[in-house]
Formats: structure tokens, sequence, C-alpha cells
């Protein structure tokens, strides 16, 4: 049993890093896009970057790391642990973090982006605060009151 829960912890890391990677890069895309010119083969060639980091990566990594997540959590029986639900809370606020970059990749997509390169700067930092506060309840798993 032991075996297989390090390895589909394993498994979650995996998909974390490669989330993670997804949601840290693609509004650094979206930076760079801003300043292309509508219809420019730099434009398009965003575009593609994109939709392809979203579909092939992102997205996919996502479910795993939800579904691994999930299943380590009932399978440690962490469901009763004050970190899991903070942990739980940020994970949510990465969920809205990748559905609002599904919609700005849509956005861009359809050349109706009204979003500013400043914007897209800030919200780069949304992802990384959010798995910094994962990490450390992960790590130190503080106890709640």
């Amino acid at each position: 049993m032991l075996d297989g829960y390090l390895w589909l912890k394993s498994l979650h890391v995996i998909a974390i890093i490669a989330w993670m990677a997804g949601l840290l890069y693609l509004p650094r895309l979206f930076v760079y896009h801003t300043s292309a010119e509508k219809g420019s083969v730099q434009s398009e060639t965003f575009k593609v970057m994109e939709r392809r980091l979203l579909k092939a990566i992102t997205t996919p990594a996502m479910i795993v790391a939800v579904v691994t997540g999930l299943w380590l959590a009932f399978d440690g029986g962490w469901w009763s642990q004050g970190w899991l639900h903070g942990k739980l809370l940020l994970v949510l606020g990465l969920l809205v973090s990748h559905h609002l970059m599904a919609r700005y990749v849509k956005a861009f997509a359809g050349d109706a982006n009204h979003k500013s390169s400043k914007f897209f700067r800030a919200f780069n930092e949304v992802p990384t605060l959010l798995m910094i506060g994962i990490v450390i309840l992960v790590i130190v798993k503080p106890i709640f009151a």
C-alpha cells in the first residue's frame, strides 16, 4: 500500500509542476501578446503557443493534479486536518486562475483582448502567491484552531 501511495504522490507532484509551469508561463505570453499587432505573424504565433500550452499541458496537468490530490487526501485520511482545508481553498484559487487564463486565451484567439500588459504582469503573481501558500501548508502543516 505504501508503495502505491508514494507512486501516486510522485504523479501528483509531477502534475503540479507541469500545471504551475503553464500557470506561470501563460500570463508571460499574454504580456508579450498584448504588444503584438492583431493579425500579425507574431500575434498568430502567440495564439498557437497559448492554445497548445493550455490544451496540451496546463489543462491535462490540472486534471491529474486535482484527481491525484483528492485521491491522496482520501487515502491519507487528511480530511479532518486544518492545513488541508487551507490548501483546498488556495487550490480553488489556482482553479479560478486557470479558468480566467482559459478565457484570456479565447479572447486573444478572437482578437478581443482588452487587458493591458500591466494587468497580465500583475496577474502573473497570483499563481505564485497561491503556490507559496500551498507549499507552506503542505510542508509545515500548521495547526489551525
